[in-house]
C-alpha cells in the first residue's frame, strides 16, 4: 500500500509571502514565496530577485499564525546561501596561540634577620586586615545601592506593564491612535530592508509602541519598546520577541 505524502509544512501559505528567521545569510532581500515541495526538501522562491533556492525540511522550525502582521518561517539553524546552494553556517572561531613558558629563573630569596622578618610580617598583617575592613564597606554599600536600584527599577518596569495597551497582532496605526492618543514621535526605519517598522512615543506611559509590515501601507502591532529600547512586550508569535529585542534603534 503507498505512503501518502507527508504534507508540506508551507503550501497552506498559497501565493502569500513570508520571512525566514533568522534570516538567509549571504541574500539581500528576505521575503519569500513557497513554490513546491518533495519528501526532503522544499522549492521557495525570492519575491523580489525570483531565485529559487531548495530548503531541506529538517532545517524547517514553526511558523507564526497567518493573521499576524507579517508570516515568519522559523529556522531550527542559521543558514547560508553558498555556491547555489543552502548550508548551516559555521562561525569560525580564532584561537588564541598560548603564552610562551617563562624561562626566567627566580632568584633564591636572601636570607634576613629574624627580628626584621617579623617586623614585615606584621605590617604586612595590618594592611592586609585594613584591605579587607575596605573590601568589606564597599561590598555593603555596592549591596544597599544595588537594592534601592532595583527597587527603583523594578517600580518603574511595574507601573509601564500596568498600563496595558490591550494591543493585538491585528490592530494598526489607526487602532492605536484611537486606544492611546496621537503619539509625541512617529518614526520609521530606513527603507532598505525587506521589512520595515514604525516606532510611536508616548512618554506619559514611558514606551514606543512598535509596528512591522512587508510595506508602509501594511503595518501591524508586534510589541512595545521602552525608553532605553528595552522590550516590554510583544505579540505571542514565533520569533517576534527575538526580533524586537534585535531591533536597532531608528
Amino acid at each position: 500500500m503507498p505512503v501518502a505524502p507527508i504534507p508540506a509544512p508551507l503550501d497552506h501559505l498559497g501565493v502569500r509571502p513570508f520571512c525566514f528567521y533568522p534570516p538567509i545569510l549571504n541574500i539581500e532581500h528576505n521575503e519569500w514565496l513557497y513554490s513546491k515541495s518533495t519528501w526532503s526538501e522544499m522549492l521557495v522562491s525570492n519575491a523580489r530577485t525570483g531565485m529559487e533556492i531548495w530548503i531541506p525540511r529538517r532545517f524547517l522550525g514553526e511558523i507564526s499564525s497567518v493573521e499576524d502582521p507579517v508570516v515568519i518561517v522559523g529556522l531550527v539553524k542559521e543558514l547560508e546561501y553558498r555556491a547555489g546552494s543552502i548550508w548551516p553556517h559555521q562561525r569560525r572561531v580564532i584561537e588564541m596561540p598560548a603564552a610562551p613558558a617563562s624561562n626566567v629563573e627566580r632568584l633564591p630569596a636572601a636570607d634576613l634577620p629574624a627580628p626584621i622578618v617579623g617586623i614585615r610580617l606584621e605590617r604586612s598583617e595590618a594592611a592586609i586586615g585594613r584591605l579587607i575592613g575596605i573590601v568589606m564597606v564597599v561590598a555593603i554599600l555596592a549591596y544597599v545601592l544595588m537594592i534601592s536600584t532595583t527597587r527603583d527599577g523594578g517600580f518603574r518596569l511595574r507601573a509601564v506593564m500596568q498600563s496595558d495597551t490591550g494591543l493585538t497582532a491585528r490592530d494598526d496605526y489607526f487602532t492605536v491612535v484611537r486606544r492611546l492618543g496621537n503619539p509625541a514621535e512617529d518614526r520609521w526605519s530606513p527603507e532598505t530592508g525587506a521589512l520595515q517598522y514604525r516606532a510611536l512615543l508616548y512618554p506619559q506611559q514611558g514606551y514606543y509602541v512598535i509596528l512591522l509590515g512587508a510595506d508602509r501601507k501594511q503595518m501591524r502591532y508586534i510589541g512595545t519598546l521602552s525608553k532605553d529600547w528595552k522590550t516590554i512586550h510583544s505579540v505571542p508569535a514565533p520569533g517576534m520577541a527575538a526580533m524586537l529585542s534585535r531591533l536597532q534603534k531608528f
